[in-house]
């Protein structure tokens, strides 16, 4: 189902190549105390929405502080996968881009961003209605690719994320990953 659209060898010069830094404080603050404390707090929770996807700013203001604290505790503590993904978007505002952003960050798996530039670099032109079955073999595929080129999953996803936005036309300009 997927097939990178470049070399292999090719992804930590793409990755490289990818100056976003829109994401260091998920990654080394926010991340790591949601993480660790088992829940996101409000504004953890906003700023991150807004960074990947601004226009759901109001929809995502609208999740009380202790629905989010609840939903958020329910996703990163549960066993399963299906729960833990689909948990996320009971959040107003949140669809499965964005819950894939909370586990990329906020998660002590690895998780990658279900992004559609992404999803091109993996030879998919359009994404496709999101199911639990096609973000888990994305999931899956994701944590193969990254092991076998010993890449943490931010690493790769900021190859396939660069990769697209240089060679994928006709696609209008968005906040980075």
């Amino acid at each position: 189902m997927f097939e990178l659209r470049f070399p292999e060898a090719q992804l930590p010069t793409w990755a490289k190549l990818n100056k976003d830094k829109g994401y260091v404080p998920f990654q080394n603050v926010v991340g790591p105390a949601v993480a660790s404390r088992g829940y996101m707090e409000r504004a953890e929770f906003l700023s991150m929405c807004a960074w990947k996807s601004p226009r759901t700013k109001t929809r995502c203001e609208s999740n009380s502080i202790s629905y989010i604290k609840e939903v958020t505790s329910v996703a990163l503590s549960a066993q399963s996968e299906q729960l833990r993904i689909q948990a996320l978007t009971l959040l107003f505002g949140v669809g499965w881009p964005t819950a894939s952003v909370i586990l990329h960050f906020c998660s002590k798996q690895r998780y990658p961003i279900l992004d559609f530039r992404a999803l091109w670099s993996l030879s998919i032109d359009k994404p496709p209605v999101y199911t639990f079955e096609f973000w888990w073999a994305y999931t899956e595929f994701c944590r193969a690719l990254a092991k076998s080129h010993s890449l943490t999953m931010r690493e790769l996803d900021k190859a396939l994320w660069q990769y697209s936005k240089s060679n994928q036309r006709g696609v209008s300009s968005r906040n980075g990953n």
